[in-house]
């Protein structure tokens, strides 16, 4: 694995080198962590406690509840104006900031001032495209499925496999499973077959952990669900494009929660013949939205372009100040501009 190009050996022994004694070690994520995020911090988090360093893992906001179950998340100190002050301490005693799952320091939202303001060492995994932060210890291939696969890599490269056990390896796994769409992605390589192949070796409760993120629904989900399939989804054939708008009220009307709406953009793609999907949310003041694809149309490219966001080629994410109808009013005047690309696109 040292001759992965996110893995180099000097970056290595120089990282072994500064972890031969025991560091305080700040990690940190991207706001609204999803289980790569989550998974990637806490698998991390572990595999440097086993080594002798105290590691806090601090998350910019709350993450869903299907999440609550990865080992040690209630250790994980979650972002709120009345923790800044303590927050700060521990940033500014520890020996080490860690990034993980992000490489662009506007993503911490609210943590990116303590984080940005104090000049500590940092480690950094990430696979998002066009990073602007680069990391004392810098880890980064946007050809990796995950950003927990590069931990994976880490502890691999640091010569540590011995140290993983079951509870690295459900943080790991749950970050893979989820980055790969249950390694159905093209990113989904032989790599993270074999990875995933040493997880269960080594006794992680991969059925279960499907069963823990994707089978664990609330009532309100599902006829959350039900209702943008019924009456919020629509299609454009003639442009392989098919969204849904979900506005405050209705979210409010079936009580959603944070990660409720976690993967139904993928009902949208999964239309026969569609190969590009969106959804528009009403959020904290704005529309958030959430693009997939298939094949090589790039939402990363379309969310840079016009809604300030980026990602991934098929899955990432982007935000207006508009209104949810005037957002969704710009994003049908913008198809017809790549109808011919749309049309092209092998599926």
């Amino acid at each position: 694995m040292l001759e992965s190009p996110s893995i180099q050996t000097d970056t290595v022994k120089a990282l072994q080198e500064f972890l031969s004694a025991p560091k305080k070690v700040a990690i940190t994520m991207h706001h609204n962590p999803d289980a790569d995020a989550l998974g990637s911090a806490l698998g991390l988090a572990r595999y440097l406690k086993k080594k002798g360093h105290q590691p806090t893992v601090i998350s910019p906001s709350v993450y869903p509840a299907f999440l609550e179950w990865l080992p040690q998340e209630n250790e994980v100190i979650v972002f709120e104006e009345s923790k800044t002050e303590e927050i700060k301490q521990i940033i500014d005693s520890c020996d080490l900031v860690a990034y993980l799952d992000f490489s662009v320091p506007s993503r911490m939202e609210a943590l990116e001032p303590l984080f940005c303001s104090v000049d500590k060492p940092s480690l950094l995994l990430d696979h998002h495209i066009a990073p602007s932060m680069k990391g004392t210890f810098h880890f980064w291939d946007q050809e990796a499925a995950a950003t927990a696969q590069l931990v994976y890599r880490l502890i691999a490269a640091m010569g540590d496999l011995p140290l993983l056990d079951p509870h690295i390896g459900e943080a790991i796994y749950a970050g893979i499973v989820t980055d790969t769409g249950s390694f159905k992605y093209p990113s989904t390589s032989r790599e993270v077959h074999e990875i995933a192949g040493h997880l269960i070796d080594i006794g992680v409760p991969t059925s279960t952990i499907h069963y823990r993120i994707y089978d664990n629904n609330s009532e309100n989900r599902l006829r959350l669900l039900g209702y943008l399939l019924s009456e919020k989804l629509r299609v454009l054939p003639e442009l392989r494009t098919a969204y849904f708008t979900l506005s405050a009220e209705e979210q409010e009307r079936f009580s959603s929660e944070k990660g409720d709406t976690e993967g139904f953009v993928n009902y949208a793609l999964s239309i026969r013949n569609i190969v590009f999907a969106a959804i528009f949310m009403e959020k904290e003041g704005k529309t958030k939205i959430s693009f997939r694809s298939i094949g090589d149309f790039p939402v990363n490219e379309f969310a840079q372009a016009h809604f300030n966001g980026g990602g991934h080629k098929n899955a990432a994410g982007g935000a207006s100040y508009a209104s949810l109808e005037e957002t969704e009013k710009l994003f049908l005047s913008l198809l017809p501009k790549y109808k011919e690309q749309l049309l092209t696109v092998k599926r």
